[in-house]
């Protein structure tokens, strides 16, 4: 992390734990004032099974949670701040729930292509998962769940997954990897988000 990180990129930390992330999750953000509601954390209750891991990143975004949604719902477009991702089709569905998309991902990566399934997608409480069912990569069995939460004016984002640990690696590799993904993706989801916001601010009437 750079010395003098900005503002919305300050709040992003790496939290893991052998089992279940949501404890640690629910303290970072209740010292911003927000709480995540129980019925939203229990989304993030990864069972871990032997030979896996889990982690979770979690991000302040200065905009509100309406626009940052706007951007995280798109299951059909995850390209629009997903910067490792070279395009992405939707083969099975219509977007919603039970839809399959084909993502391809930039070259220089240990992966060419990924199958995922939306396994939630809720505009109420602003949660999307999707799960990993095949493709050329090293995340196996690998389902991630995020989660929007308003705080002021502005949105905590919550990403948390569970994986499978490669052979051949450790539980830290497989964390560390996966996070710093995860970290480069909030930290663009970030950028757009605030962007988006600024612009509608300087909207007229």
């Amino acid at each position: 992390m750079p010395p003098n990180p900005p503002k919305s990129s300050a709040a992003s930390h790496r939290i893991t734990h052998s089992s279940t992330v949501p404890e640690f999750f629910k303290r970072q953000i209740q010292t911003r004032a927000t709480a995540v509601p129980d019925a939203v954390a229990r989304y993030h209750n990864h069972a871990v099974s032997m030979n896996q891991c889990c982690s979770a990143v979690v991000q302040e975004i200065d905009a509100p949670v309406s626009t940052v949604w706007s951007v995280v719902r798109r299951f059909d477009n995850p390209q629009a701040y997903k910067h490792f991702v070279k395009s992405c089709d939707v083969i099975v569905g219509d977007g919603n729930v039970g839809s399959l998309r084909e993502v391809r991902v930039i070259s220089g990566l240990p992966a060419a292509n990924s199958t995922e399934r939306l396994e939630i997608l809720d505009d109420e409480r602003h949660i999307i998962s999707f799960s990993v069912v095949g493709g050329e990569h090293r995340l196996a069995n690998y389902r991630s769940v995020t989660t929007l939460h308003p705080t002021g004016d502005g949105t905590i984002v919550v990403e948390s997954y569970v994986v499978d640990i490669p052979p051949g690696n450790t539980e830290e590799d497989t964390c560390v990897f996966v996070d710093t993904i995860v970290r480069c993706n909030l930290q663009s989801l970030t950028q757009i988000a605030e962007n988006l916001n600024r612009r509608s601010r300087a909207a007229p009437p």
